[in-house]
């Protein structure tokens, strides 16, 4: 009996995650929010039915009442944090909270399957990051001018990864993190937020080639440095971030080609120096040749997805253990494994949903400045998606950059919960002043309703004159009845 429930459990949730799927694509084509709130109402019950499958599942295989617990407490949270982001800001986006929700439900059902102890960790994280991002809306509408702080974010930006330089910790070949009162943190996903703010607004205020030059060379500052530390995922992020920024900026192509030659040189030198890179080339060019060393990891990705086919084995019945590193470079091969590749496939989908929805509230905005924000926030998130997916997957080389929300690791989480709320700022300062215009409009109209009126009997009778001194100057000609004939 509990077999069956698990089957049955399993193909339910692939109905479950397609039509959330289909719900999040629905979305994007109603252009007006308030005829969305049901379709959102009905992606929200779909995240708990979901949620409360799985860990139905979890508990049948584990038997441990503290997995009981832990659900308790992550569905407080998930109907909490709805309930209070939409009471404290109406005009939020539906959307990308549903998502926010959709993303960390199957990132703390992997991880708990995987290890309860990171999956614990991980949801203290998710409650002080999403408490902390509660206030950023208000900040930015309210208090903080970004622009303002565009070099302060700069030199917190470089001085960080300086920071990790100087004195991080090598993991993999790469200096990526630093490690404070025990704690560790990853400073290059903090910084990738201050790098957009402080290129944004540099770009914002640029008046001539002198200023694009400026902010070029604080944007090549960063790249250098997270370089220098050989974290080049990081970099190609920053990097591509930055080119589509300028292009917005400045509309000139010219700039996207010379960036693009830019990156194949920088490719081919990092290739020369990097002996991590050249493995990691290597093992995606061959894994097989070194399956046992270089070739393991993609090749137990490769087999883990293989051997879940588009249903998944269902949980506890695959092996994703053995793929070193599973929770952060690989969890969407876990997930593929268990779960189905047609659930790996639909949260890929959401996360193209996200940067469509991102890059429309960026054409929302007004304020150039917002617009940009909007844009390099955006590319940063769907380039991290893309190296992530792409290196489990074999089709580009491994880069050790995580899936946003789903992933393990704090520093991770805690950026792409700031980039959200960071969107959300946007998408409520910018929805928070069409109300007001058309407020005023109503309040304009209702001091004098008839003035639109009159000034359209005005023009009527103007045009009804012109009629008649046309009709007085035309003569008509008499014909002959000869000619006539």
């Amino acid at each position: 009996m509990i077999n069956l429930f698990i089957t049955a459990s399993k193909y339910i949730s692939l109905l479950l995650v397609v039509l959330y799927t289909y719900c999040n694509f629905r979305y994007l084509s109603i252009p007006d929010q308030e005829d969305a709130e049901p379709l959102c109402r009905w992606q929200f019950r779909i995240i708990l039915l979901i949620h409360f499958l799985m860990n139905c599942i979890i508990f049948l295989k584990t038997e441990d009442v503290k997995t009981l617990v832990f659900y308790g407490a992550q569905l407080i949270f998930f109907i909490g944090y709805g309930l209070l982001f939409k009471t404290l800001y109406p005009n939020v986006n539906r959307l990308l909270l549903n998502n926010t929700s959709f993303f960390i439900a199957y990132g703390l059902i992997m991880l708990e399957r995987l290890s309860f102890n990171k999956a614990i960790k991980q949801f203290v994280i998710i409650l002080a990051a999403a408490l902390f991002c509660m206030i950023i809306p208000y900040l930015i509408d309210k208090i903080w001018d970004l622009v303002k702080w565009r070099y302060f974010f700069a030199l917190f930006g470089i001085g960080m990864l300086m920071v990790v330089f100087v004195m991080g910790a090598t993991s993999y070949g790469a200096k990526m993190s630093i490690s404070v009162a025990g704690l560790t943190f990853q400073s290059s996903e903090i910084v990738k937020i201050s790098f957009v703010l402080c290129t944004a607004g540099m770009l914002n205020l640029a008046e001539n080639f002198k200023d694009i030059m400026k902010a070029s060379a604080v944007a090549a500052l960063h790249m250098l440095v997270l370089v220098a530390c050989k974290d080049l995922g990081s970099a190609l992020i920053y990097f591509l971030a930055y080119l589509v920024m300028l292009y917005i900026a400045t509309n000139r192509k010219v700039y996207l080609f010379l960036g693009s030659f830019a990156a194949m040189g920088a490719a081919v030198v990092s290739y020369k120096l990097f002996s991590h890179v050249r493995t990691r080339i290597y093992a995606w060019m061959d894994p097989w040749a070194d399956i046992d060393n270089k070739g393991y990891q993609i090749t137990q990705s490769l087999f883990a997805i293989g051997t879940g086919g588009f249903a998944g084995l269902g949980l506890y019945q695959g092996l994703p253990g053995k793929i070193p590193i599973v929770e952060k470079d690989f969890i969407i091969s876990a997930i593929s494994e268990e779960m189905g590749a047609v659930t790996a496939i639909c949260i890929t989908l959401v996360c193209l949903g996200c940067f469509m929805q991102m890059m429309m509230i960026a054409t929302y905005m007004e304020y150039d400045f917002y617009r940009l924000v909007a844009v390099g926030l955006a590319i940063e998130y769907i380039v991290q998606v893309f190296l992530t997916i792409g290196g489990a997957i074999k089709f580009i080389p491994s880069t050790g950059v995580t899936l946003p929300f789903v992933s393990y690791g704090g520093s991770s989480l805690v950026s792409s919960f700031i980039v959200f709320a960071i969107i959300q700022a946007l998408y409520i300062i910018q929805g928070n002043e069409d109300e007001m215009d058309e407020q005023e409009a109503m309040e304009d109209y209702a001091e004098d309703p008839m003035e639109d009126e009159e000034d359209y009997y005005d023009d009527s009778e103007d045009y009804d004159e012109e009629e008649e001194s046309d009709d007085e100057d035309y003569e008509v000609e008499e014909v002959p009845d000869d000619e006539f004939r």
